[in-house]
């Protein structure tokens, strides 16, 4: 008889317990089914955020670049003093710009993101032919340097700023552009203090070798032949065209390099460096150093920890998962460390 009640206090014990399994299992399936529903609810308004996100974006954007337009447009006939005052304005709302472009990278699509650097390129063309076409220069002052002594490559008749390396216009010192052009076989320097801030031209340069210290505002490279060009921090973008055989290093908010073959960039960028119509082009991590580097750095805004060097989009190629046949990673052992002075 006890024999009989313990069999079934035992049967009675395994009911419960299956009954218990059944229901915990119940338990955590509609858990799950809870968990699931809100993952789907996060990831819907997260959709919906990042494309209210992107709407915003583009709202502001092309409204502050249609306000920069026509600041360029009613250069057009204005004198002097009000031209460089606008042309001032329009720099600065550009540097704005592209920092409010930096900022939205993470929820933008590639198209829009292309779109909006493609609008910056302009914009920043733009300002150049404005200044250009407003601003003539009719005299050039250029400084080289050698380990032995400066050199000076002047016009018939020297300027009086030749020994400041300085660039003239109409006789006055050009605060908002320096540049050296049509230079061969040649070492030539900039210092901090006559680059800062400002736009810097090197043009129809051969078998040059630059060095750029301080931090410039734009960096504009044109026609460059079989050169070696160092730069420091720039606050804002380079752009390169028509450049071939030679060896680049700068860091870089945003890098636009069109017509360019055989190329190595040693590079520094916040946001994606652009290719078009290139090839042969070879990138590496920036490697120049020199004393000031760090304060450089902290003059141009620039993110050191944020480093998007090899993260290249070439405009001529849209294959989908297929990497570009127009730019390459240089190997690490065949990377430059050192840097002659």
């Amino acid at each position: 008889m006890d024999a009989a009640v313990d069999v079934s206090q035992e049967t009675g014990l395994a009911g419960e317990s299956g009954a218990a399994k059944i229901q915990e299992r119940l338990q955590k399936r509609h858990q799950t089914r809870i968990e699931d529903a809100e993952r789907r609810k996060e990831a819907k308004e997260s959709q919906s955020v990042a494309e209210e996100k992107g709407e915003y974006f583009s709202s502001a954007f092309n409204t502050e670049r249609e306000s920069i337009e026509e600041l360029l447009s009613s250069c057009s006939g204005a004198d002097r003093a009000v031209v460089t005052q606008r042309l001032e304005e329009a720099t600065a709302k550009t540097l704005q710009l592209q920092k409010f472009l930096n900022d939205s990278m993470m929820f933008l699509k590639q198209y829009d993101l292309r779109q909006a650097q493609a609008a910056l390129q302009k914009l920043q063309t733009s300002i150049t032919e404005t200044r250009e076409e407003a601003m003539p220069k009719k005299k050039f002052a250029f400084r080289s340097r050698t380990k032995a002594a400066d050199k000076v490559s002047t016009p018939d008749t020297p300027s009086p700023d030749a020994e400041s390396g300085v660039t003239t216009v109409d006789g006055a010192a050009a605060s908002e552009q320096t540049c050296f052009s049509n230079m061969e076989n040649d070492r030539l320097t900039k210092t901090a203090e006559e680059i800062q801030k400002r736009d810097v031209l090197l043009t129809h340069l051969t078998n040059c070798k630059v060095r750029l210290f301080g931090s410039p505002s734009t960096l504009h490279l044109k026609h460059i032949d079989s050169c070696e060009i160092l730069c420091g921090p720039v606050s804002s973008s380079v752009f390169i065209d028509q450049c071939k055989n030679t060896t680049l290093a700068f860091p870089c908010q945003q890098l636009r390099t069109h017509n360019t073959t055989d190329t190595q960039v040693y590079l520094h960028v916040t946001s994606r460096a652009i290719i078009e119509d290139c090839r042969g082009v070879s990138v590496a991590p920036f490697t120049w150093s020199y004393p000031t580097l760090e304060e450089d750095f902290k003059v141009s805004g620039l993110d050191q920890d944020r480093n998007n060097w090899s993260q290249v989009d070439d405009f001529n190629w849209l294959a989908a998962g297929t990497p570009s046949p127009n730019w390459t990673v240089i190997p690490e052992e065949d990377r430059k460390t050192s840097w002659d002075p």
